[in-house]
């Protein structure tokens, strides 16, 4: 059974090199799995009908819905000044701007390919219009998405925290310091190419500017605030916090700022819907992939694959292991978490691993799939955005590639960095 279990990943992947949709890799893999297996053909809907059952996911949709609704009224605007008037005053300004800003939207949408649409629109050209090279400005905006996924509310900790039973508020609050931390490390990264190739601040530092700028973007930072203070306080339950972001972004653009119109409403449900679709399609058939994965005692020979690799006791050693195979994966597949985590649970569980704490280090690994090949959808997305070649953005990424992996490591190695503001707020 694990030769065909091997069998039925390979295809996976040599389906989804090919170009296929994933949705439909996923199905053709399972159905080739059930085929030479000799397995119940039902039971490949009640498996992606179980997977799509969990009443958590009524959260997807609606944090979807409220990031489209503030990325199509011109919230980005307002961020970035707020943005500019915090950071640009330090060599590579603009590039700064560009990190502070996906921090802040990041917070608001949840999903990095939705906040690379929202912010990469308005900072990729303002970069290149400033001098900046255009690979490197599609590589810094491309990069700094992936913040979107650690600042809650966050697409991938509400995959996970269904895959794996974890408290969805323990998550949201254990992305925040790793978030900042990866903002600091691209902002260090930034200011050494700033150095090397003598980009200039973009403006002075002024309070004035500072608190202007803050008041106008007062309001829209103050989204997330309330739905992690909601979720901490137990104000709201996390569908609750769904609901309510999306109350809050339709009073904020339609009554407060008065920027959204019937168009843009229905250009965001529409989007909302589509991006949803897609996304339960992929969880429902992975949850599906899972199983037949387990049927073949993959979970098992993974452990003992671990034991036998890492003869030694070291827990954060075998952590290593497990996000080196995600790592991987991640190169391939997307989104990866549904797809992944019903494989490494069981020896996350038989590991005694902090689910909180791996929680956020298999999000990492989903950031750096997103700009490393052969798939790098990020950057596919940014070269789009910024009208450049993508083999020249994803020479532009490697230093950033490089500081995404120095944040895993570290974020790996310092647990703390992750669970201490759950444990405190618990």
């Amino acid at each position: 059974m694990l030769g065909l279990a091997a069998i039925t990943l390979g295809a996976l992947c040599a389906l989804v090199l090919l170009g296929l949709p994933v949705v439909i890799s996923l199905v053709a893999s399972v159905l080739m799995f059930l085929a030479f297996s000799g397995g119940w053909a039902m039971a490949l809907p009640q498996q992606v009908l179980a997977g799509v059952g969990d009443y958590l996911l009524i959260t997807l949709p609606l944090f979807i819905l409220a990031g489209g609704i503030m990325n199509a009224t011109g919230i980005a605007d307002r961020l970035f000044d707020f943005g500019a008037a915090l950071v640009g005053w330090m060599r590579g300004g603009l590039a700064h701007v560009d990190v502070a800003a996906s921090v802040m939207f990041g917070g608001m949408i949840g999903t990095s390919v939705a906040d690379l649409a929202g912010t990469g629109s308005v900072t990729i050209p303002k970069l290149k219009a400033h001098g900046y090279p255009g690979p490197f400005a599609a590589a810094v905006t491309a990069t700094s998405s992936g913040i979107g996924v650690l600042i809650p509310p966050s697409s991938p900790m509400i995959l996970y925290s269904v895959v794996t039973g974890t408290s969805l508020g323990a998550l949201f609050l254990a992305g925040v310091v790793p978030g900042l931390l990866l903002a600091a490390i691209l902002m260090i990264t930034i200011s050494i190419l700033a150095r090397r190739n003598g980009w200039q601040p973009m403006n002075s530092f002024e309070w004035t500017r500072v608190i202007r700028t803050g008041v106008h973007a007062i309001l829209p930072l103050g989204m997330p605030a309330m739905i992690l203070g909601g979720l901490v306080f137990g104000i709201f339950t996390a569908t609750e916090a769904g609901a309510f972001a999306v109350a809050y972004s339709l009073i904020l653009a339609g009554l407060v700022y008065r920027t959204l119109t019937l168009p843009k409403l229905r250009q965001a449900l529409v989007d909302s819907v589509i991006l949803t679709g897609e996304v339960l399609m992929v969880v429902g058939f992975s949850t599906a992939l899972g199983w037949a994965l387990s049927q073949s005692g993959v979970p098992a020979a993974l452990s003992s694959a671990i034991d036998t690799l890492v003869p030694f006791e070291s827990v954060t050693v075998r952590i290593f292991a497990l996000l080196l195979l995600a790592l991987i994966a991640g190169m391939v597949l997307d989104p990866l978490i549904p797809m992944i985590m019903p494989v490494l649970l069981p020896a996350l569980l038989a590991m005694d691993v902090d689910l909180v704490h791996f929680g956020v280090l298999i999000v990492m690994t989903v950031v750096i799939g997103q700009v490393t090949p052969p798939v790098a959808i990020a950057l596919l997305v940014a070269a789009k955005i910024g009208k450049e070649d993508v083999w020249d953005v994803t020479r532009a990424n490697m230093p950033f590639l490089y500081a995404l992996f120095a944040a895993l490591i570290i974020l790996t190695l310092f647990p703390a960095l992750s669970t201490t503001l759950p444990a405190l707020m618990n």
